[in-house]
């Protein structure tokens, strides 16, 4: 069996980042485009980023469906530190994981991933070290500036003296995860823009979010108190080759489906690659204080 390149289940898993709001009481809203697109008004996006609250989540990773992969079990850890850093979230994701197929081989991958993203969606710093099989295979580090309507450039450390142009109404990870939470507080079914995450040297990533609806009654016996009394929502977020997504007539990269929590926490994940899926359990989650 030849396992799928480690870097498309990166880009996959740190959607978690995406759902690790912090703390923000004076986020700027996001770029008039972007909102135009999803049918959002400011005053919800502001409203929302309020809400967000700085977490530590842990999820124990485990096989959802091997199909025709050759994959029998995959097994490992996340866990996600983020913290209201004044003007900005800094993020830290770290993750080891072990895929085994029907013949018993294992490939271990262990990855550090750390961002810090400016609260007006206007910089990204981000740096990424995968190994695979006690070896590393990648490396990703470097900054993106964008402007308010979102365009901007990506300017890579590594690989040294790359660059990349951000289309107009490209979205930070926590823009994102504001956007999605109140386009679905708003009623809306359907959220689509660009991304950029800094989890690759290709630049942003098309995506498309279906929302399957806004449940305003929080669960009666919640499992984390972090949890207690947050709406929340499920969803499915497709991620594409930027300009490979119109009219949706390719097929994703890749697929996530999660619940946002009204605070920005995200549970239920399976991370869906077509050949197999990874599920996501949310075993820990703990406040973390800061915030200026």
């Amino acid at each position: 069996m030849t396992i799928r390149p480690t870097r498309r289940f990166l880009a996959a898993a740190a959607i978690l980042l995406i759902a690790g709001g912090a703390e923000a009481q004076n986020t700027p809203p996001a770029p008039a485009a972007t909102q135009a697109q999803n049918g959002v008004a400011p005053e919800a996006i502001n409203a929302g980023v309020a809400r967000q609250a700085a977490h530590r989540a842990a999820y124990r990773l485990s096989l959802g469906e091997g199909r025709n992969s050759g994959i029998t079990a995959v097994n490992g850890a996340m866990v996600f530190d983020v913290q209201d850093a004044c003007e900005g979230w800094a993020t830290r994701q770290r993750m080891t994981m072990t895929v085994t197929d029907r013949d018993g081989q294992e490939v271990e991958t262990v990855s550090d991933y750390a961002t810090y993203e400016a609260k007006d969606n206007s910089r990204l710093r981000f740096s990424l070290t995968q190994s695979t099989g006690g070896a590393v295979s990648q490396r990703v580090a470097g900054e993106a500036e964008l402007k308010p309507d979102g365009s901007g450039l990506v300017r890579y450390s590594e690989p040294s003296g790359k660059e990349e142009r951000l289309p107009a109404g490209t979205m930070l990870p926590t823009r994102h995860t504001v956007l999605s939470i109140e386009t679905a507080r708003a009623g809306r079914r359907l959220m689509a823009g660009p991304l950029f995450d800094g989890t690759t040297d290709e630049g942003a990533q098309d995506t498309t979010t279906i929302i399957l609806g806004w449940n305003a009654t929080p669960d009666a016996n919640p499992r984390f108190p972090l949890l207690a009394d947050q709406g929340s929502a499920r969803m499915r977020i497709a991620f594409f080759q930027h300009g490979n997504a119109s009219g949706g007539a390719s097929s994703p990269d890749y697929e996530v489906g999660l619940r946002y929590y009204e605070n920005g926490v995200a549970d239920d994940l399976v991370m869906d690659f077509g050949e197999f899926s990874v599920r996501g359990t949310l075993l820990e989650l703990t406040p973390v204080p800061g915030g200026c």
